[in-house]
């Protein structure tokens, strides 16, 4: 019974905490209205100067170790707040020295006399030139050069926004990425938008606090050589030491955080995306022995040169010296030394694994393609070969099984081979280190690079340098690299030979998947009536009429009532076919969209049902002669609708729908043979063209 109090106060307590950050903005920002309307005392204001200075170094700390600039992205809206905050700190304490001033360093607060008293020696003349150098140097160089290349980064993001996107959508059509990762990467490609355009904006506030320094230090100096006189009695010289004093010290108290910020905002628009912060991105590029071997070599010829100071510029030269030698010995340090086999091997020995191969998907690649699988450069290939993975396997049904990629002497160094069960079903050869622009048929103007044809689907395309990428896409080319290239061509490869990929194993994961959710069906299923081998046989066939299986229990169930007539897979294919129909259509037409169809002429069906059933082997074979002018017809009447991109499907009668799917499948590989009763009663049907008599085909 003890713990029963600390459970119920545990659940308003963990609410508290984020009902607080909210609440943390709207309390700062009457802070900094009250820091500009209400007087506040000298130690009030010590507090807040330090903490304007431990919010600066923060921020700073923050942007160098920032990995890129978006892992920073609030930082325009803190660089506001941060800057109002600083301004607001201005106001009160020039109220403070303005008032009293003439008491003395301290009527300000300890902070201000320390910046006034310590920094630059008590002597406000010396104050104004520091002053003076600092804001050169923040306003002229850093903030300047930080709003510049906010400006340039702003502008050349936006204009590569557009290419972008299509890359983003090139890599979901391909089957690269998920509709989530797509979705992530269009949200943050619109977040560096966003970002880079908001620091180009922000870079005018850092600006504007470098002048508004200087303006408040001359109201400052101005109101103090006026008020000293005037309203206290002071001379001239007394009031220009204690209130310049001041007005020194405060505006340094200000300044330096200022330059912080400043350096922040220079350090997050200058950052180049990397697997390290800052300081590690600067020591790697700097660890050579190249880099410090001629500095040492310079520093100790400097050294010895008379007139130098020897004892200066030769510890320099040593360390440098030392840092170049260092840097040789780890260059030379041996790898990390294998462990050696307990046994020796037998050379007389042959094992099982050198004469076969256990990987049903291979991606052979020249040695010049290595650079795309090197995890040391981020193995951007084998991403894209998880991504053709995770996307076939949700449209076919099942998990394509993994792919071995593999470098082969024997191909020339750039090119690629897919072998899918120990068959070559593509090959080709990319440019590794430049992008391929392909002519969708929207393109305008021509490249410069090698013309080749998309190894794909055959389009015009040419290999470009990566530097001509942006205005290849602004030119209406589809821009992609060559590791794109390969997975779209292993992805065209995998999905034209699903059949191959779906074995018993798969399809006892199949069956094992759906025992969880429809149990009995499973148990009228396999092993009995249906054998696994022959339930295999079944799903490939349907496979390879393009045929999903993502609605397997749809299909188990089909199967099921078949195997009650028959056990022939051929036989139980075409039995459930009418079963399946609307998952056939449901890729040719929309719901309320007609079923484009093509027909055969009645006499045409007729002589091909005579000849099919009078065939005793039943190999549903045509006159050669007839099928090749049947075949001619068919692709005279596809060509408009394919060149237009509609889909369609031929009809015909259920005796020759196997005949016809075997002399059509290798001209018109994409489009479905169906029989009637696969059409639902209740779908519209759109006839585009009839295919005539034997005697009305020319021959």
């Amino acid at each position: 019974m003890a713990t029963a109090p600390a459970t119920l106060l545990s659940a308003p307590q963990g609410k508290a905490a984020p009902m607080l950050r909210s609440a943390a903005l709207p309390v700062a920002i009457l802070l900094l209205v009250v820091l500009l309307a209400v007087p506040i005392p000298p130690a009030m204001l010590d507090v807040f100067f330090i903490m304007n200075i431990t919010i600066s170094l923060a921020v700073l700390m923050v942007a160098l170790n920032a990995q890129k600039p978006l892992d920073f992205s609030a930082f325009p809206t803190v660089l506001l707040f941060a800057t109002l905050f600083r301004l607001g700190l201005n106001v009160a304490s020039t109220r403070v020295v303005l008032s009293h001033g003439h008491e003395g360093d301290a009527a300000a607060g300890r902070v201000i006399e320390a910046f006034g008293s310590f920094l630059i020696g008590g002597d406000y003349v010396v104050g104004i030139f520091v002053f003076a150098i600092i804001v050169i140097i923040n306003l002229i160089v850093v903030t300047k050069g930080a709003g510049r290349v906010s400006e340039v980064s702003a502008r050349f993001t936006l204009d590569a926004l557009p290419g972008k996107q299509m890359a983003i959508d090139a890599d979901l059509n391909a089957g690269l990425i998920t509709p989530e990762e797509a979705k992530a990467r269009r949200v943050e490609v619109a977040t560096e938008a966003d970002f880079y355009g908001s620091m180009d904006g922000s870079s005018k506030f850092v600006k504007g606090d470098a002048i508004a320094g200087l303006l408040i230090l001359a109201a400052n100096i101005i109101g103090g050589l006026i008020l000293g006189p005037v309203s206290h009695g002071l001379s001239l010289s007394d009031a220009a030491h204690d209130y310049v004093l001041l007005a020194i010290g405060d505006a340094l108290v200000a300044q330096l955080p200022s330059l912080m910020l400043s350096i922040a905002a220079a350090a997050i628009v200058t950052r180049v995306t990397s697997s390290h912060d800052l300081a590690g991105q600067i020591g790697s590029q700097f660890g050579s022995v190249k880099t410090w071997a001629p500095v040492a070599a310079i520093l100790a010829l400097l050294g010895v040169m008379p007139g130098m100071p020897h004892l200066v510029i030769l510890p320099a030269a040593a360390a440098a010296g030392y840092a170049a030698y260092r840097l040789h010995q780890k260059a030379k340090r041996p790898a990390p030394a294998v462990a050696e086999p307990a046994e020796t091997a037998d050379l007389s020995r042959i094992g099982w694994d050198e004469v076969t191969d256990a990987m049903q998907i291979n991606l052979d690649i020249g040695y010049g393609l290595v650079p795309l699988v090197d995890e040391r450069k981020g193995a951007p290939l084998m991403g894209r070969i998880t991504g053709v993975r995770r996307q076939l396997s949700k449209e076919l049904g099942f998990v394509v099984p993994q792919v071995r990629v593999r470098d082969d002497i024997n191909l020339p160094p750039y090119t690629y081979r897919v072998v899918v069960g120990g068959v070559t079903m593509g090959e080709d050869s990319v440019s590794p280190d430049e992008m391929l622009a392909l002519d969708t048929g929207q393109a305008v103007g021509a490249l410069k690079g090698k013309t080749v044809k998309d190894p794909t689907f055959g389009l015009d395309a040419t290999w470009i340098r990566p530097g001509d990428a942006d205005a290849a896409t602004g030119q209406g080319f589809l821009v992609v690299d060559p590791g794109t290239v390969i997975a779209t061509h292993l992805n065209h490869a995998l999905g034209a030979h699903s059949p191959e990929l779906l074995g018993p194993d798969e399809v006892q994961k199949l069956l094992d998947g759906l025992k969880e959710r429809a149990g009995q069906l499973v148990a009228a299923l396999s092993p009995n009536p249906l054998p696994l081998t022959t339930l295999t046989q079944v799903l490939r066939s349907l496979l390879a009429e393009g045929i999903q299986l993502r609605e397997f229990r749809r299909i188990a169930s089909a199967i099921a009532v078949a195997a009650q007539k028959t056990l022939d897979a051929d036989e139980i294919v075409e039995l459930i076919r009418p079963e399946l129909g609307p998952l056939i259509i449901e890729k040719l037409c929309g719901v309320r969209d007609p079923l484009r169809v093509m027909t055969l002429e009645g006499g045409l069906e007729g002589l091909l049902g005579q000849a099919v059933r009078g065939d005793p082997s039943k190999r549903n074979t045509i006159e050669p002669d007839l099928g090749r002018r049947i075949v001619d017809a068919l692709q005279r009447a596809a060509q408009p609708l394919i060149a237009e991109g509609k889909p369609f499907a031929l009809v015909v009668q259920p005796a020759i729908r196997v005949a016809i799917r075997k002399l059509v499948k290798t001209v018109l590989p994409d489009t479905p043979v169906m029989s009637f009763f696969e059409v639902p009663e209740d779908k519209a049907v759109e006839v585009v063209a009839v295919i005539g008599a034997p005697e009305a085909i020319p021959a």
